[in-house]
C-alpha cells in the first residue's frame, strides 16, 4: 500500500481548524517575541491547519508550549528524518541536566511531548511513512529507557554500592528488554511499552559499608525506572509501562538474573511466552549481556525441528481473545476485532514458531520483514503476501489516525461523527463511509487468510463442524468396539489382510516410544492426545489408497519413530494435503518411507507441493545453498555440517518425488543429483579451506603467490558422467598446484604439501562425518594416482606424469569420465589439457581392445551373477536367471566399456570425443564423426537410458540392481552383437 494523501479538509472539521489557529496565535501573543511566526509561509499554515483539525493533542501542547512549535519550525525538525542517533542525542543532552528525580521525569516528559508533535505532524502531513514513523517512536522509547536507566544508575551506585558478580567479579548492568511493538521497531502513537528486566548473575553490590544483594539492587533500580516512566503528572507521562511479560507476571519478582530467567523457560515457559518473545530486543541497559541473554533464550523461542504445535497454541490465544472482543463488545477494535492487526501477526509468527528453528532468515522481529521472507522463501504466494501487507498497513495508518487524535490509548474506532470525519480525513477518504468501505475489505482479507492459516482442520469452509476428519476411525484406534467389528471395517474400507493391519495398530499402541518415565507423564499424555487425534486422519487417508496395507505397513513405522516428538504427528493432522502427499510417496516408494523416517525433518518438504514437485535449476540451488549457510556464524562447524545434511535430504527427496510423479525424466533426475552434488561441493571445499587457513594460513604456488585456492576436485565415474542416481557414493580424486615446499604463511605453518593433504583430509570428514542427519556422500578415493597407497592430494604435474607414464588402461578409461566439479578455475582448465593430452595419444588398437576386454571379463566374472557367462555369443546368458543391469553381459558396464574404448582408440583423431564424459553424449559425438553406425549408436543411448531407468526404480523399492532374466532379451542381445562388432570380446 502507498502513503495515503489527506483529503480534503470537510467542512466539519473547518471549526477547529480555525480555533486553533486563533488559539495558537494567541499563545504566541503572550511571548516577548513571534520567533518567526510571521515568516510562515502559507503552506505551513496549511499544514498547520490540517494536523490541528486532525488531532486535539497537537493543537492542545502547541498552545500550552508555543515555543515548543516554533523551535521545531526554526530548526526545521519538522522537514525532515532524523539522522541515526540524532535523536537520542537530543534526549541524552536534556537528561544530562536533570539534578533529581523530579527534574528527571520533568525532562524526559517534555522531551515526549516535543517528539510526539514533531513525530504526529510528520505523518499527518505524509513526510513520513508507516516505517519511519513506528521507527521514529520507537527510537523515542529506547532512548528514553537507557537514558533514565543510565542517569538513574549512576545514582543509585553512589548510594548502595557497585553491582558485582560473585563469579566473574565484574561489575553488573541490568539488561532491559523491549518486547511487542517496541521490540520490533513497531511501536505506534500512543503504544504502551513492554519490558522486561534481568541482570547477567548473582552478587552483592561493593563499595558502600552495608551491601546489597544484586537483586534487590536492580529491583529498587527497577522501581525508579518505571516510575520515571510511568506515573502520568502536569508534564503528562513519558510510556505507560507494562511488565506483566516478565516470569510469574505481576506476582513474579520485578527483575531476574539471567539464570533464573533460563530456568523458568526451560521448565516453564508457556506457548504464549514463546510468542512474545520472538520480538524481544535489548533496548537498554548492556547490549553486550543482552545479545548473551537473547543467544540464551534463543532455543526456548526457536524449535531445533518443525513445531506445529505453535498452530494449536495459537489458535487457542485468538479464541481467548475472540471471547474478551464478543464479551466487552469490541467488534470495531481494528486491533484485536476479527481481521485486525493481531491477526496478521498472528499469520507471521506462526510460521515464525514453526519454521524458524530451522530457517534462520525467520529469526527477525520487524513484522513487514517477515511478510517479505515469507515471500521470498516460498512459505506463502506472492499474492497473500501482498493482500496481507497492504491490509496490514491500512490498519496500522488507521490505528495512528485514531491514536492521533488526543495522543491516548485505542484501537476502537470513533462513534462520533467530528472524530469519524477526522479519520477518514487522515486516511485520504472523503467521507466516513467510503473509508469504512475499505476498512471493512481489508479486515476481510485478512480474515480470510488467517483462517486459512490458523483454522482449525477439523472445520469446514465458512462454518464449524462437529465432525472430525477420520472421527469414524477413531472407535476402532481407541479399542471401544470389539476385533470382528474393527476387521469389517477395515475390510470393508479396503484392507486386504484386517487382522494384521488391526495387529500393527495394536502394536503402536503399545510401542515403549509411547511409554514415558514419571518426569515425563505430562508429555506423555500430551503426545498421546496427538497420535489420538492423527490415527484416525491417517486411516481415513489411507482407505483411499488403491493397496491401504502397504500404506499402513510404511507409514506406521514413521509414526513410532515420531511419537516422542509428536510435533510432527500436529504437522500433518494440521496439513491434510501434506499427509496425502506423505501417503502417496510412501505407497510408491519404500525408500522414501524409510529416508522420512529416519530423518523425520523431511516431513517439512511435503507442506509446499510446487517446491517438492519442482527442485531449482542449478543456479538457483547454489544460491539457495550459499544463503543458507551464510545465516550461520562461521565458526558453528555443528550447525554447518546438519545445514549441508538437511540441504542434500530435503533436495534428494523432492528430486525422489519428482520422479515418482513423472515431472522429472531418468536424465534431469541424474542432472539435479548432480548439481546437488557439485552445490554441497562447493561449500564444503570452501568451509574445510577457511577452517585450514585459519589454523595455518595460506599455502604458496611455484612464483610465490598464494593459492586461492589453487585446488580442484575432480568427480569420476557417475559424478563426473553427471549420472548420479539416489545412493551413489562420490569418486573423487583432489589435485593442488600449490608449491609442496613452500612454508605457509600463518601462525602455525607447514609446507604445502601438508597443507593440501590436510585440506583433502578435512573435506573428507565434513563429507563422509555421521551426524543426527547421517553423512553427506560415501566417498571413494582409489581412482587418485596409485590408488590406494598413492597421496591423498597430488600435485596437477604429478597427476600429469602419473596419467602418461604410469597409469593403466583401466585408468584412462576412468580419466575419461573425470570432470572438474569445484574449485580454481586455472587449475580446472590446466587439469582439462592433461585429461586432453593423455587421452587423444595414438595407441595401438589391438593392445587396446584386448586390454579393454580383459578387464571387462574379470569384471563380469567377480561381479556378475552366475548365470552369465563371459558374454561371447549371441545367446551367452539364461533367459530364466536373473540378469544385473550393471555387471553382467549385455548390460550398463559393457555400453561403458564399448564408449571409452571408442574414445581412447578415436579421440587423436577426433578430439571432440573428449569434449564430454557423460556416455549419452559421447555416443552422439561417434554418430556424428561417423564411427558407429546411427541406428547401433540410437539403440546404445536408448538400452542405456532404459537400463539406468530401471535401476532408479529398483532404487526406490529398495530393491537390488537385478530383475528378470527374460526382460531386457532383446537389448542384451543387440549390446553384446555391437560389442562384438567392436572387435572386443
Amino acid at each position: 500500500m502507498s502513503l495515503p494523501t489527506l483529503a480534503e479538509l470537510p467542512a466539519i472539521l473547518l471549526p477547529y481548524a480555525n480555533r486553533a489557529e486563533q488559539s495558537f496565535r494567541d499563545a504566541v501573543a503572550a511571548l516577548d517575541d513571534d520567533h518567526g511566526l510571521s515568516a510562515w509561509a502559507p503552506q505551513r499554515w496549511a499544514d498547520f491547519a490540517r494536523v490541528c483539525a486532525a488531532s486535539d493533542f497537537v493543537i492542545e501542547q502547541s498552545v500550552r508550549d508555543p515555543l515548543m512549535l516554533l523551535e521545531l519550525v526554526a530548526w526545521g525538525e519538522l522537514d525532515r528524518g532524523f539522522a541515526p542517533g540524532e535523536l537520542c542525542s537530543q534526549i541524552a543532552g536534556a537528561v544530562q541536566q536533570a539534578e533529581t528525580e523530579d527534574e528527571l521525569g520533568r525532562v524526559l516528559r517534555r522531551q515526549r511531548t516535543r517528539q510526539q508533535v514533531r513525530i504526529i505532524w510528520r505523518d499527518l502531513t505524509r513526510q513520513a511513512d508507516l516505517v519511519q514513523t513506528c521507527r521514529d517512536l520507537s527510537d523515542m522509547a529506547d532512548a528514553s529507557i537507557d537514558q533514565a536507566y543510565q542517569w538513574l544508575y549512576q545514582r543509585h551506585c553512589a548510594q548502595f554500592g557497585t553491582p558485582t558478580g560473585a563469579r566473574s567479579g565484574e561489575a553488573q548492568h541490568m539488561v532491559i528488554l523491549g518486547m511487542g511493538k517496541l521490540g520490533a521497531v513497531e511501536l505506534n502513537l500512543s503504544s504502551d511499552i513492554d519490558l522486561i528486566f534481568a541482570y547477567p548473575e548473582g552478587g552483592e553490590t561493593v563499595g558502600v559499608k552495608r551491601a546489597l544483594d544484586n537483586q534487590e539492587f536492580f529491583i529498587r533500580l527497577g522501581q525508579k525506572l518505571i516510575k520515571a516512566l510511568d506515573p502520568m503528572t502536569v508534564d503528562g507521562f513519558v510510556f505507560r509501562v507494562d511488565m506483566r511479560l516478565r516470569p510469574y507476571g505481576s506476582a513474579g519478582a520485578l527483575v531476574l538474573s539471567f539464570n533464573a530467567l533460563e530456568q523458568y523457560y526451560q521448565d516453564q515457559g508457556r506457548d504464549w511466552e514463546r510468542y512474545a518473545m520472538i520480538k524481544a530486543r535489548v533496548v537498554a541497559g548492556d547490549q553486550v549481556a543482552g545479545a548473551q541473554l537473547l543467544d540464551m533464550l534463543r532455543p526456548f523461542v526457536y524449535r531445533r525441528y518443525l513445531d506445529f504445535s505453535a498452530i494449536e497454541a495459537l489458535r487457542t490465544m485468538k479464541q481467548l481473545i475472540q471471547q474478551e472482543v464478543r464479551r466487552k463488545g469490541m467488534a470495531d477494535n481494528i486491533k484485536l476485532g476479527a481481521g485486525g492487526i493481531r491477526e496478521v501477526e498472528f499469520i507471521a509468527q506462526a510460521f515464525q514458531l514453526i519454521h524458524g528453528g530451522r530457517d534462520l532468515s525467520l529469526q527477525q522481529r520487524p513484522l513487514l520483514n517477515v511478510l517479505g521472507t515469507l515471500e521470498g522463501q516460498g512459505y506463502l504466494p506472492a499474492t497473500v503476501i501482498s493482500e496481507l501487507r497492504s491490509g496490514y498497513e491500512f490498519l496500522r495508518y488507521t490505528e495512528h489516525a485514531i491514536q492521533a487524535i488526543a495522543d491516548r490509548q485505542t484501537q476502537m474506532l470513533p462513534d462520533s461523527p467530528e472524530d469519524q470525519a477526522r479519520i477518514a480525513f487522515m486516511l485520504g477518504f472523503s467521507d466516513w463511509a467510503a473509508f469504512h468501505e475499505r476498512l471493512m475489505y481489508w479486515r476481510g482479507r485478512v480474515d480470510w487468510h488467517f483462517r486459512q492459516v490458523i483454522a482449525d482442520p477439523d472445520e469446514e469452509e465458512g462454518e464449524e463442524s462437529e465432525l472430525v476428519v477420520g472421527g469414524e476411525w477413531l472407535p476402532l484406534w481407541e479399542e471401544s468396539q470389539d476385533d470382528a467389528a474393527a476387521c469389517r471395517q477395515l475390510s470393508e474400507g479396503g484392507f486386504t489382510d484386517a487382522p494384521k493391519a488391526l495387529k500393527a495398530l495394536a502394536s503402536l499402541r503399545a510401542s515403549p516410544q509411547l511409554r514415558a518415565s514419571p518426569q515425563l507423564r505430562a508429555m506423555q499424555r500430551l503426545g498421546r492426545e496427538r497420535l489420538d487425534a492423527f490415527i484416525p486422519r491417517l486411516l481415513a487417508q489411507a482407505v483411499e489408497h488403491a493397496n491401504p496395507d502397504l500404506v499402513l505397513e510404511r507409514v506406521l513405522p514413521l509414526v513410532e519413530a515420531v511419537a516422542r516428538r509428536s510435533a510432527y504427528l500436529v504437522l500433518l493432522t494440521e496439513n491434510p494435503d501434506a499427509l496425502r502427499r506423505l501417503l502417496t510417496l510412501c505407497a510408491a516408494s519404500p525408500w522414501i518411507a524409510e529416508q522420512i523416517t529416519r530423518f523425520p525433518l523431511l516431513l517439512d518438504e511435503l507442506l509446499n507441493e510446487g517446491r517438492l514437485f519442482k527442485p531449482p535449476l542449478a543456479p538457483e540451488l547454489a544460491a539457495e545453498l550459499r544463503e543458507r549457510l551464510t545465516r550461520i556464524p562461521e565458526d558453528d562447524l555443528e550447525q554447518q555440517m546438519e545445514a549441508l545434511r538437511h540441504f542434500k535430504l530435503a533436495h534428494r527427496l523432492r528430486v525422489a518425488a519428482s520422479e515418482i510423479a513423472g515431472s522429472l525424466p531418468l536424465m534431469k533426475v541424474s542432472d539435479y543429483l548432480t548439481w546437488l552434488a557439485e552445490a554441497i561441493l562447493e561449500q564444503v571445499l570452501a568451509l574445510a579451506r577457511r577452517q585450514t587457513v585459519a589454523r595455518h594460513g595460506s599455502p604458496q604456488r611455484l612464483d610465490g603467490t598464494l593459492c586461492d585456492p589453487g585446488f580442484i576436485i575432480v568427480g569420476y565415474g557417475k559424478v563426473g558422467g553427471i549420472e548420479l542416481g539416489h545412493g551413489s557414493d562420490l569418486d573423487l580424486v583432489f589435485i593442488h598446484d600449490g608449491d609442496p615446499q613452500a612454508e605457509t604463511d600463518g601462525a602455525k605453518p607447514i609446507d604445502g604439501a601438508q597443507f593440501f593433504t590436510r585440506l583433502g583430509q578435512r573435506i573428507i570428514h565434513l563429507l563422509t562425518t555421521q551426524t543426527n542427519s547421517g553423512q553427506l556422500y560415501e566417498v571413494d578415493m582409489r581412482l587418485r594416482p596409485s590408488g590406494a597407497s598413492g597421496l591423498l592430494v597430488s600435485s596437477l604435474g604429478a597427476f600429469d606424469r602419473y596419467q602418461q607414464n604410469e597409469a593403466w588402461t583401466w585408468e584412462h578409461q576412468a580419466l575419461i569420465r573425470a570432470r572438474v566439479l569445484v574449485g580454481s578455475q586455472d587449475v580446472g582448465q590446466a587439469f582439462e589439457q592433461v585429461r586432453a593430452n593423455v587421452l587423444g595419444r595414438e595407441r595401438d588398437l589391438e593392445t587396446l581392445r584386448q586390454e579393454v576386454s580383459e578387464m571387462r571379463a574379470k569384471m563380469r566374472d567377480n561381479l556378475g551373477t552366475k548365470a552369465t557367462t563371459a558374454g561371447r555369443g549371441a545367446n551367452a546368458f539364461e533367459a530364466t536367471a536373473l540378469f544385473d543391469l550393471k555387471q553382467d553381459a549385455g548390460g550398463i558396464v559393457d555400453i561403458e566399456f564399448m564408449v571409452q574404448y571408442a574414445a581412447l582408440a578415436w579421440s587423436a583423431q577426433h578430439p571432440s570425443l573428449l569434449r564430454y564424459t557423460d556416455n549419452i553424449r559421447i555416443l552422439e559425438g561417434l554418430e556424428q564423426v561417423g564411427l558407429m553406425p546411427a541406428a547401433d549408436a540410437h539403440l546404445l543411448r536408448e538400452v542405456y537410458k532404459a537400463y539406468r531407468s530401471a535401476a532408479h526404480r529398483q532404487a526406490l523399492q529398495n530393491e537390488a540392481g537385478t530383475v528378470a532374466g527374460d526382460e531386457f532379451a532383446d537389448e542384451r542381445r543387440q549390446v553384446m552383437r555391437i560389442w562384438q562388432a567392436l572387435g572386443l570380446n
